[in-house]
């Protein structure tokens, strides 16, 4: 009995030390490099152990302004010594000259190091350039000065551009075929999530310094500078953004205290975003907490346009001859022909209805051109790119169909067919409330395809995409708009009303008369069926426009949103926008 038991618990025993030698020959031989559900790679987590490293670049591609100016990322020429050096003799008195330090002040900070650090005292210090020179030319065993990046501390266009992360995951999901490591960022928004594929990064530079299990050096004391052995990589995105105007557009947000809404600014003759501001920023720490909506770029978000929308009933009412001049309209009445508690403007014709927005005008209009045609509005809200995307896309490489504003709503007109019929309803469309929803970017195509005379064009916010060396990989050219769009000669009908707006006695826009480049646009309170807490009912703001009206340069749209009647304008916020930009543009004008 003794004797069968001996040989149950050797059997026990040997089958144990079977499975142990063939995990072991597993983890070492056969998984190393793949290891458990997570891939993780043995070879490299043993050394990683093993090492002292600092990153000097994370490998992951940059934005860039159309100047070359950086967006996301700052180089800074810093100092970074190895902890090791307090062990040996070194110069550090000739180190401690040249930077303008004490050798105490920097013996100290290498005493409290327990891994390689940019030297300063609260925040790194930064060399010039003489100073690297001076310090590299000393060749001194863990004393390196060198260039590393970090991020900007003010996030300019931060919604535009939008974030990374680490998502193995979504690494996985997207690039099934590619050998990165878990830990690399990838794009969640914005451009940073629409251009991941070029940006992503083959592997960070870093100086490495190899250690024994109680800190002491593995091969001596030399510190090996590892970077991806690509010359090409990193690349940068060059946006279409301008740093100055997009400072300035992010300064008078905040001025103006706009906390849900924003700004969009786009250059007429490149078709491009020169600024983006979107409003509430990026709360960082929880980006995607529905209950901020940080996240969200409003500039590309559908919202109700309110009298904005009546540009497009113009445009339709123009080519279907309903503009006579001779015409009046009761614009102390409301759209329902009642009585107007609010508004008593009288008889006005067309012109002075667009200029001092008179809702039944326009909505008498609307119920007219639908039943000439029942879908003229969303013909003619098409044809002014409203409905529809207006970012920039096509085939690229292998992308088909590539987006650069894959986020970007398309807008509406109605929510139901049948709705069409209902006079009243119509009438709310013609107002541009009702189920109307367009975004920022498509309102500001629409001003910049009538200031162009009908030339409908993409929206772009990259110009290209460039290597490492400063050659493109690939460029963006401008690119016509697919749908169909006004005549030039409605575009010349609408420019007259859109100055209006701003020259007439009574107009909307009269704030605007005075400014250094002359303005034409149109204004918009839109009803949303919010309240605010103590009972106010919110309104969506906006003032849309170009400028200069003679020779147009830029399109321009402000929006506040969920604001109550009483607060939250942003015709002074537009205001302010152009004479900044007049003084920019004379800045850049004076320069030799």
């Amino acid at each position: 009995m003794r004797r069968k038991r001996a040989i149950f618990f050797i059997s026990i025993v040997m089958l144990l030390m079977v499975l142990f030698t063939v995990r072991l020959a597993e983890i070492q031989l056969i998984s190393a490099e793949n290891f458990s559900k997570r891939n993780i790679n043995l070879y490299e987590a043993s050394v990683k152990q093993r090492a002292q490293e600092v990153e000097i670049d994370s490998g992951r591609g940059g934005f860039i302004d159309r100047n070359g100016n950086p967006l996301v990322h700052d180089k800074m020429r810093v100092l970074i010594l190895f902890p090791f050096l307090r062990n040996i003799d070194w110069e550090i008195e000739e180190v401690a000259r040249i930077i303008g330090e004490s050798p105490v002040a920097v013996s100290d900070a290498l005493n409290k190091a327990k891994e390689p650090f940019a030297y300063g005292r609260e925040k790194p210090l930064l060399l010039t350039e003489d100073q690297m020179t001076q310090i590299n030319k000393l060749e001194i065993p863990g004393v390196f000065a060198v260039e590393k990046k970090v991020p900007k501390t003010r996030n300019y266009a931060e919604h535009l551009i939008g974030i990374t992360g680490e998502n193995e995951k979504l690494l996985k999901t997207r690039y099934p075929d590619r050998k990165v490591s878990p830990n690399t960022a990838v794009g969640l928004t914005g451009l940073e999530k629409s251009f991941d594929e070029f940006l992503l990064a083959d592997g960070p530079a870093k100086l490495v310094y190899y250690v024994d299990g109680i800190g002491g050096p593995l091969f001596g004391i030399r510190v090996k500078y590892v970077e991806p052995a690509n010359p090409f990589y990193p690349v940068n995105v060059k946006t279409t953004i301008d740093s100055a105007y997009q400072q300035l557009a992010e300064q008078l947000v905040d001025k103006h205290k706009i906390k849900h809404g924003g700004l969009l600014l786009l250059d007429i003759e490149t078709n491009s975003i020169l600024a983006n501001v979107s409003r509430p920023k990026i709360n960082r720490k929880s980006p995607f907490d529905s209950s901020s909506g940080s996240i969200r770029n409003e500039m590309i978000k559908e919202h109700i346009p309110g009298s904005v929308f009546k540009t497009v009933i113009a445009a339709a009412a123009i080519d279907y001859q309903l503009d006579d001049p001779n015409r009046l309209y009761n614009c102390s009445k409301t759209i329902h022909g009642e009585p107007d508690p609010k508004y008593k403007h009288g008889m006005l014709n067309f012109t002075d209805s667009f200029a001092r927005s008179c809702n039944n005008t326009f909505g008498t209009l609307a119920v007219e051109l639908r039943e000439k045609n029942e879908n003229i509005i969303e013909e003619y809200a098409a044809k002014l790119s409203l409905l529809g995307t207006n970012g920039w896309q096509g085939d690229i490489f292998h992308l088909e169909g590539f987006k650069q504003l894959p986020d970007e709503d398309k807008g509406r007109i109605y929510l139901q067919e049948e709705e069409k019929k209902d006079k009243n309803f119509t009438a709310m469309t013609g107002i541009g409330q009702h189920e109307v929803r367009v975004t920022p970017l498509a309102v500001a195509n629409m001003m910049a395809t009538i200031a162009r005379g009908g030339k409908k064009e993409l929206v772009r916010a990259v110009f290209s995409v460039e290597y490492k060396n400063g050659t493109s990989v690939i460029t963006f050219n401008k690119k016509r708009h697919p749908e169909e769009s006004i005549s030039p000669y409605t575009a010349m009908k609408l420019q007259k009303l859109l100055r209006e707006v701003v020259v007439n006695e009574q107009g909307t826009g009269r704030w605007l008369r005075n400014l250094p480049y002359e303005v034409a646009g149109k204004s918009g309170t839109a009803e949303t069926g919010k309240y605010s807490p103590d009972g106010q009912p919110l309104h969506n703001k906006w003032f849309a426009g170009y400028f200069p009206y003679k020779e147009p340069k830029y399109a321009l749209v402000t929006v506040n949103l969920n604001v109550s009647e009483q607060e939250g304008g942003v015709n002074q916020l537009f205001s302010e926008m152009v004479a900044g930009i007049y003084a920019l543009d004379e800045k850049k004008d004076s320069r030799p």
